[in-house]
Formats: C-alpha cells, structure tokens, sequence
C-alpha cells in the first residue's frame, strides 16, 4: 500500500467516526505513528509502506475514530515554539493557553529576574510557555496529579536551559507552605462546572477529570487562588488566569474582593474573554 492509498483508507475511516478534522488528522497519524516525518503525505505519495507500518498507523486510526484525543496517540503535541510530552493522565496543552504565556511574558521582560508561580501547572506549557518567551524567568510550577506530574518532570528535561522547578502540591490546600513571593502567578486551573462534565465532547472525556473539574459552579480553584495565593504575590506583582466561557465577571469580582487593582481580561481568538488577571498595589 503506498503512503496515499493509506492516507486515503485512514482519512475515510476518521470521517466516518466523526473526527472534525479528518485530513489533518490522517496526514499527523502516518507523519508521526507511521515514522515518515513531516510532509512524507504530499512529498512521498507513491512510496510503498510496509504491512506493519500500515497495521499500526490504521491501529492509531480506529483508536482515533473511536474518540481518542490525537495529541495522545501522537505522544507530543506543541505549544508555542515547545513540542511537549503528553499523554493519558494530563491535560492537553490549547491554542488559548498561549494567550495567558503571551501575557505573563509580556508584562515580565521589564522585571530583573522575575520570579513565576505556575499553578495547576500540568504538563508545564504555561511554566515552560513563559520562559520560552522570557528566558530570565525563573518558575515553580506547582502539580498535584502524580500522572501529570511525571509529564511535568519530563518536559522540564526537554529544556534544561529553563529554570523551572516542579513542586508536588495541591492548590487548594497546601498555599501555607510557600512563604517566597514572585513577580508573577499564573494559572489554567480546573474551571468547568461538575454538573457539565458528563457533555463534554467524547475526546475531552479521555482527559483527566482531576485537571477539569472546578467544583460546583467551576470557580473554586479562582476563589484559593484570590484569597490565598495572592498573598505571594509581591508589591506590584501580578496574577493571570485562564477561565472558561462567561466566568469573566465573577473572577474579576474575587480578585476585587481580594484587594488586588487594575482587574482586567483579554479576549482570544474568537472574542471571547479567555485571561483574567489583575495587580497587587
């Protein structure tokens, strides 16, 4: 079977099991699971691939088909200029999640030394998403999960030249234990309702439940982050956070409440608020 009689087959195979983006897909499962490298579908259409190359691409296939997040059967998915590690057990880095590092980054290259705090900090994207923008940064980047924290550590080796170190804690209790304050707290938490996880779609549902679920109305890890965790912030520091759709007003209140100045959100790619972040006086 050549590479587009096989790119043809898994194509068909994904649209049937309603893969939104199937082409895309097929062209990243014989690339990377098919070990033919980037751009083997247009550059080397007629190659003849052998019977366990196809067997095990057209595996990946049904698997995907079947409603597995393609960044998991790939194993790497990248984030900014990072290619990161990921894999059942943590959640998968989003185009959003660049929006918050942007920021962060953005409001850091002014600071001498900026010390971040990464909460929830999963895979590591946005810790490692931040220095790759701003390399002086140094990051503690806090995670609770032992899946995900086994990925964070990975990806942390696949950029020695960062400083980032990762901190086995949970968020919603253990904010006591950290006395250093930072220029920075940045965090994706888990922010959807609990009631509304049963209907996310079927390759959100192979994601850890621990990294999505934010509690009765989704905002109890903001409600830690500004009563708590804000106290490490330092004179002039600020916090940055990724929230879901129409939680804007309400995180902007905790912050308020919280005494912390200059409440803002940005918007992101489809105009919808994605960042909450505001300043310590």
């Amino acid at each position: 079977m050549t590479v587009t009689e096989l790119c043809s087959i898994v194509e068909k195979r994904l649209e049937a099991g309603g893969c939104d983006s199937p082409a895309f897909d097929a062209c990243c499962l014989l690339e990377d699971i098919g070990g033919l490298g980037r751009g083997a579908v247009t550059q080397r259409g007629n190659a003849v691939l052998s019977t366990e190359t196809c067997e095990r691409v057209l595996s990946a296939a049904d698997r995907r088909a079947a409603g597995e997040p393609l960044q998991y059967l790939l194993g790497t998915w990248d984030f900014l200029s990072l290619t990161l590690e990921v894999g059942e057990g943590v959640l998968i880095p989003r185009p959003e999640t660049e929006l918050l590092c942007e920021l962060a980054a953005g409001r850091l290259k002014t600071v001498s030394a900026p010390r971040v705090l990464d909460l929830c900090a999963g895979s590591g994207c946005v810790g490692l998403g931040i220095a790759s923008l701003c390399p002086a940064v140094t990051v503690t980047a806090v995670e609770k999960s032992p899946d995900a924290f086994a990925y964070l550590k990975r990806n942390v080796s696949r950029y020695p030249q960062f400083s980032l170190t990762p901190v086995r804690a949970d968020v919603l209790t253990d904010y006591a234990a950290f006395s250093e304050l930072f220029d920075a707290i940045v965090s994706n938490p888990p922010y959807i309702p609990a009631a509304d996880l049963p209907a996310l779609q079927r390759e959100v549902q192979h994601e850890p439940r621990m990294a999505l679920d934010g509690g009765e109305d989704g905002l109890c890890f903001y409600r830690v982050i500004a009563e708590h965790w804000t106290k490490c912030l330092c004179p002039g520091g600020f916090v940055a956070v990724e929230i879901g759709i129409g939680q804007e007003v309400d995180v902007m209140r905790l912050f308020q409440k919280a005494g912390l100045r200059d409440v803002g959100f940005l918007r992101d790619y489809a105009d919808i608020p994605r960042v909450v972040y505001a300043r310590r006086a």
